[in-house]
C-alpha cells in the first residue's frame, strides 16, 4: 500500500528487453533507500513495482508485458518517475490508500496556469470515470489528488506550486496520458452495491 506523497522523481536510466516484458534500471534520485531491499515495493508513477536489485542510488525493476499494456510511462528511456516507498504501519497518511494498481489510462485535455497553481484537467475511461466523485481522491501518476469538479467522464484538479515542484506532473500537456487509479473505497462502495443487487434478483427469480 501507498498513500500518493512523492518522495522524490526518479529517472528511467536504462531499459533491457526480456522474454516477456522489460528490465527497468531507475535512479532514484535521492529517494531513502537505506531500508529497502530486494523484494521490497517501490510505487513508480503509480505502478507496484518490486525491486530486484539495488546498486547504490540505482534500483532495478522487471516490468510484465501485461503491465506495460495497461500503463504509461515505464517504456521510455530518459523518462522520469514519480517514486514513492510502500507505507509502513506506523507511517503518517499525508495522501489517501493507494494499491498501486492502476486502473486506467487518461488523456490530458487541459493543463493550464490559473494563478500561482495550475487546472488539470483530465478524460478518464468510460469503465472507471463513475469511480471519480467531486471532492474525492484520485491517484495521477503515483500522486494523491483532489478532485475538483466532474462532468462526464472529464474531471478537474488544482495543481499547487510544491505538486508541480515535486512530482513530474510538471511536463504534462494537452493529449498526455496518465496512470489513473481509482478510489479504493469506491472500489468497495460499488462491488457492495453491485451484489446486493444481485442478490435481490435472484431471490426473485
Amino acid at each position: 500500500m501507498f498513500s500518493g506523497i512523492v518522495a522524490a522523481v526518479g529517472r528511467i536510466e536504462h531499459i533491457e528487453a526480456l522474454a516477456d516484458g522489460v528490465r527497468l534500471t531507475v535512479d532514484t534520485n535521492g529517494l531513502d533507500l537505506a531500508d529497502v531491499i530486494v523484494g521490497d515495493s517501490i510505487a513508480n508513477s503509480g505502478v507496484c513495482l518490486t525491486v530486484i536489485a539495488r546498486d547504490g542510488a540505482k534500483v532495478k525493476f522487471d516490468v510484465s508485458r501485461e503491465t506495460l499494456n495497461c500503463t504509461v510511462g515505464l517504456d521510455q528511456a530518459g523518462g522520469e518517475v514519480n517514486l514513492e516507498k510502500a507505507l509502513r504501519m506506523a507511517d503518517r497518511l499525508g495522501g489517501h490508500l493507494v494499491t498501486g494498481h492502476v486502473d486506467g489510462v487518461g488523456e490530458v485535455v487541459k493543463f493550464e496556469p490559473i494563478g500561482e497553481s495550475h487546472e488539470l484537467v483530465i478524460r478518464a475511461p468510460a469503465a472507471i470515470a463513475g469511480y471519480i466523485a467531486k471532492k474525492g481522491s484520485v491517484t495521477v501518476n503515483g500522486v494523491s489528488l483532489t478532485v475538483n469538479w466532474v462532468e462526464r467522464q472529464d474531471f478537474s484538479i488544482n495543481l499547487i506550486p510544491h505538486t508541480i515542484e515535486v512530482t513530474n506532473l510538471k511536463h504534462l500537456k494537452t493529449g498526455s496520458r496518465v496512470n489513473l487509479e481509482i478510489d479504493l473505497i469506491a472500489r468497495y462502495v460499488e462491488r457492495m452495491l453491485a451484489w446486493r443487487t444481485e442478490e435481490e434478483q435472484a431471490t426473485q427469480a
